[in-house]
Formats: structure tokens, C-alpha cells, sequence
């Protein structure tokens, strides 16, 4: 991992990459191997990677998340993860997961169905690996470093990329637009990755269908749709159909916004290629929402189901007796008063009006060894503070925001279940909201506030997608299951970089179960050292 010089819009940058490529090197392995990826630190500063919706069971020394499974890997140095795969299938992700370098220090993680195992769903003839990313000209950690010196929001990109290309919309002469090779009545599977810093997004292939059959590494109830919505951190796998006349056809993404701070609405293409085609493309057929349509955002999400009914495979979703830990999580974003800031004032991220702030140490090292205090506290809030109109128009109050290191724990094999929601705090809008070390049902979701005699009656137990990355939509709420069966310490998250790094995280932390397989394993020795230790 190195600064490698890349140009785009007309402009050359310096990034930290892998490789010395924009995206990253993908990884393709089997469901049930183990992974080795030594990375080798060749850069200016400390940084790791986390595998987007590996569970790691018992492992998460090589979860990733800065300060909270690991302190980062120093220039110079090199640290081995081992990638522990249990039962994901089809398309994840790996990232950095430090300040803001994930921007460029990404790439895809492809988990093949093992030996003698078909796929739910007509096999395709070829995939095609798709990256959507946020292109910023500049260093990306400076970016963020920058914004929350001075208190205020970071800058937009400068462009949004298919596969590191920014297409032919930004009128620099020089870029290059992705172009994806098909053959006449083949069927494609896209394996599709939102890398965006910051950006939902609407994806669509002109003239073509898309049939979703799996999210986050989980397979979905197929359903066909024009376009599809995939928020930052989520994965989709997608069967296109080259059944069409033979041309070009521009593929096209276009962000979503449901916030007040509504990103650049610009429209990114690329190339859906038939062999031996001629002629131009035609922009016309792009048929994208506009950036502002919540019914067609709404309309999507509505179909994702889970498919292991219909396959026989059954689901493990917890009962209402199972559930032994509840919490109604509300995600808001304040603007405070700061004398030191450049306006005055800064903006802060919060779950529950806790604003998590990064420890110095690793939050597992200090839980695993229990000889280190002061790096964390087991009492974060299951409720918030107060209780008010989340999803009316009020944008900001003055309760003081609180500001620590305050951690959830669960008992080993405990139902948990979490009310997420969203609240119009700050700008409002949707929050992806990431869990490491799991994947948990989605069960359920409504407008407005949730009530906790009323809506859980509408939970869907039957069949919930089972997901790494949840979006919660805004002035809405979502509800997620899971049972606590990966003893260890895992990050939950916003996956818009810019409310993490804001404080928009806590740490779940999975009590030991009585027996060594229901354990946290034991830490490599080679594991990065924290600075002062």
C-alpha cells in the first residue's frame, strides 16, 4: 500500500492505493475458505483494512476497524489478516478503515459458491464486478482532517466513478468511461459495490432489467426492477439479460438524497458493450429517478425479501422470547457552538446523544487482556435521553451532546433486537447504518416514529432480508434481529464517512460463551502495536 499518482478530470492526484490500482485488487475465494492478505505499509501514514461483512467467527483480531479491533499498521511495517469465511456467498468488499482512506483503499471480495454447490437462481454466463465511488481531487484524509478542524462539513467530490472512471459527463477530454464487453443473450451477473464516501445511489442499465437475487453476500426472493438503490457500504448481486438489440448502452448511477444536505446531482456513466456493435449511444434511454424520489427509494427497499423460505433452508430469526437485550437507537447529527472553529461551530454525530470518540488504545485489546482502564465504558445508553418529535421539523436543540467511549454487551447467545431511527437532527436524510461481525434480519420498517406497542405487529418474521448494512431511510424507522452467537468486539456505524467521523458509532461487545469453540480466539502475536506501548 503506497501514494501512487492518478489523473482524472484533467487534474493529477496523489492517492494511497493498493497495488498501485484505483479500485483495489479483487479477491475471489469459496464460501468456507480462510484467507491470508499480508499487507505490506509503504505509505506516509498508519492505517488498516476491515472485510465489509465478514463475520470473522471468534476472530476479531482481523476485523480492522482503527482503535477498535487494532491499532493501525505503522509505515514500514506489515500485518497478516487470516479471513475467517463461514456461511456468506456472492459479493463483499474490503476497505480501509481509517479516517478517510477507505476512499481509495478498497476493492471487491467475490465468495464463490463451494465445490458441488449451484446458485438459487439461472446461472450466468459471466459476472462483471461494478465499484461505485465518491472521486475527490485531493488527499483524502486531509479532506477529512481539514473539515473537523474547522468544524463544518467536508467538501464534495469532485466526481462519482464506475470501476475508477468518471465517464464522459465532466467535459475533461482526457477521462475514460468503463466499458463492460457482452455477447448477444448471455447472462450477465453484476456484482455491485457502493465504495461512495458519502453518496446512496441509483443504479440502471439503459433499455435492460435488473433482477436482484442477493445483498450483502445473502441471497434475496429474485424480483426485476428498471433501476436499483444501494446505499454506501452495501452490496448487490444483479442478472442482466444482454437481450437486446445489439449497441451500446449507457449504464448510469445518480445519487439519492433525502437530506436537507443534498450531495452534487450528477450522473456517472458507463458502457454495456455488445460484441460487434456499431453505432452511438443514445443518453435518452438512461431512465434514472430523480435524486429526490423517495417513493422510488421506498418502492425498491419494499421488495427485498429473504429467499430461504422459498428454498426450504429455513430462517433463524430471534421470537419475542428470545429477545433478552432491546434498544431504540436514535441517529442524530447537532451543531454545536465552538470557539475554536472557523464558524464557530461544529457539527457532532451521536447515537443516543453519545458521540463516540476514538480511544487511544484498541477497545478489544483492552477488553480481552482487562488489564488496561480508562479506554472504555460498558454503559452506553439503550434509549435516548429525551424523547421528542424525531421526525418533525425540528432541526437542532441545545442538550449538550455527550461525548466518550461507551460500549453495548451482550450476553453470549442472546436475542438482541434494535429500533434504529432516524431523526431530522441536522440536515435529516437516510443513514446506512453497518454492523461488523454479523449479519442480522431486517424486520422491519414505518414512516414517522416508532411506537413501541403498536409497530412491532408489523415486524415481518417470515421471511427478513438478512443484511450486514441496513438503509434507514429518513423521517422513518427500521428494526433489526440478530442472535449474539460471535463472541468479540464489533463496530456499529454510519457508513456516510462523514457522520462516522463525526461520532455516529458504538462498539457491540459479545460476551465469551462457557466453552472454548463459543470464545474469542487468542490474539496473534503479530498484532500491531498501539503508539506509547
Amino acid at each position: 500500500v503506497r501514494e501512487s499518482n492518478f489523473t482524472k478530470l484533467c487534474n493529477t492526484t496523489t492517492l494511497l492505493v493498493v497495488n498501485n490500482s484505483y479500485p483495489g485488487p479483487e479477491i475471489r475465494v469459496h464460501r468456507g475458505d480462510t484467507v491470508f492478505v499480508n499487507v505490506h505499509n509503504q505509505g506516509n501514514y498508519g492505517f488498516t483494512i476491515h472485510w465489509h461483512g465478514v463475520k470473522q467467527p471468534r476472530n476479531p483480531w482481523s476485523d480492522g476497524p482503527e482503535f477498535v479491533t487494532q491499532c493501525p499498521i505503522q509505515p514500514g511495517t506489515n500485518f497478516t489478516y487470516e479471513i475467517v469465511l463461514s456461511d456468506e456467498i456472492g459479493t463483499l468488499w474490503w476497505h480501509a478503515h481509517s479516517d478517510w482512506t477507505r476512499g481509495s483503499v478498497h476493492g471487491a471480495f467475490i465468495i464463490l459458491p463451494a465445490e458441488n454447490e449451484t446458485y438459487p437462481f439461472p446461472t450466468p454466463d459471466a459476472d462483471q464486478t461494478i465499484i461505485l465511488e465518491s472521486w475527490y481531487d485531493g488527499d483524502y484524509k486531509q479532506i477529512i482532517d481539514d473539515a473537523l478542524a474547522a468544524g463544518v462539513s467536508p467538501r464534495q467530490p469532485n466526481a462519482y466513478a464506475i470501476n475508477g472512471h468518471v465517464g464522459d459527463t465532466y467535459g475533461c477530454p482526457n477521462d475514460t468511461i468503463f466499458r463492460m464487453q457482452v455477447d448477444s443473450e448471455k447472462l450477465y451477473l453484476l456484482r455491485i459495490i457502493n465504495a461512495a464516501m458519502n453518496e446512496h445511489f441509483f443504479f440502471t442499465i439503459a433499455n435492460h432489467t435488473l433482477t436482484v437475487v442477493a445483498q450483502d453476500a445473502s441471497y434475496v426472493r429474485r424480483f426485476t426492477r428498471d433501476y436499483i438503490l444501494i446505499s454506501p457500504g452495501q452490496t448487490m448481486d444483479v442478472l442482466v439479460s444482454a437481450n437486446r438489440n445489439v449497441g451500446q448502452y449507457y449504464m448510469a448511477i445518480r445519487p439519492f438524497s433525502d437530506s436537507s444536505a443534498a450531495p452534487i446531482d450528477n450522473i456517472t456513466t458507463g458502457i454495456f458493450q455488445y460484441t460487434n456493435s456499431e453505432g452511438g449511444l443514445n443518453a435518452s434511454l438512461i431512465t434514472l429517478p430523480v435524486m429526490t424520489d423517495t417513493d422510488a427509494m421506498i418502492n425498491f427497499l419494499d421488495q427485498i425479501r429473504n429467499t430461504n423460505v422459498s428454498q426450504n433452508l429455513g430462517i433463524n430469526v430471534p421470537a419475542d422470547k428470545d429477545i433478552k437485550t432491546r434498544a431504540f437507537i436514535a441517529l442524530e447529527v447537532k451543531n454545536l457552538p465552538c470557539n475554536t472553529c472557523a464558524v464557530g461551530s461544529r457539527l457532532v454525530a451521536s447515537l443516543n446523544n453519545v458521540s463516540f470518540v476514538s480511544p487511544s488504545i484498541d477497545i478489544l485489546q483492552a477488553y480481552y487482556n482487562r488489564n488496561m482502564s480508562g479506554v472504555f465504558t460498558e454503559d452506553f445508553p439503550l434509549n435516548p435521553p429525551v424523547f421528542y418529535n424525531f421526525t418533525g421539523d425540528l432541526t437542532n436543540f441545545n442538550t449538550p451532546v455527550e461525548e466518550g467511549t461507551r460500549v453495548i454487551v451482550v450476553n453470549y447467545g442472546e436475542g438482541v433486537e434494535m429500533v434504529l431511527q432516524a431523526t431530522q437532527m441536522g440536515a435529516g436524510g437516510s443513514h446506512p447504518i453497518h454492523l461488523h461481525g454479523f449479519s442480522f434480519y431486517w424486520v422491519g420498517t414505518g414512516f414517522g416514529n416508532f411506537n413501541n406497542r403498536t409497530d412491532p405487529s408489523t415486524y415481518n418474521l417470515v421471511d427478513p432480508p438478512l443484511i450486514n448494512t441496513v438503509h434507514v431511510p429518513g423521517r422513518r424507522w427500521v428494526a433489526i434481529r440478530f442472535f449474539a452467537t460471535n463472541p468479540g468486539v464489533w463496530f456499529m456505524h454510519c457508513h456516510l464517512e462523514r457522520h462516522s467521523s463525526w461520532g455516529m458509532d458504538t462498539v457491540l461487545i459479545v460476551r465469551n460463551g462457557k466453552t472454548k469453540k463459543t470464545s474469542i480466539r487468542p490474539p496473534p502475536s503479530t498484532m500491531p502495536r498501539c503508539p506509547g506501548t
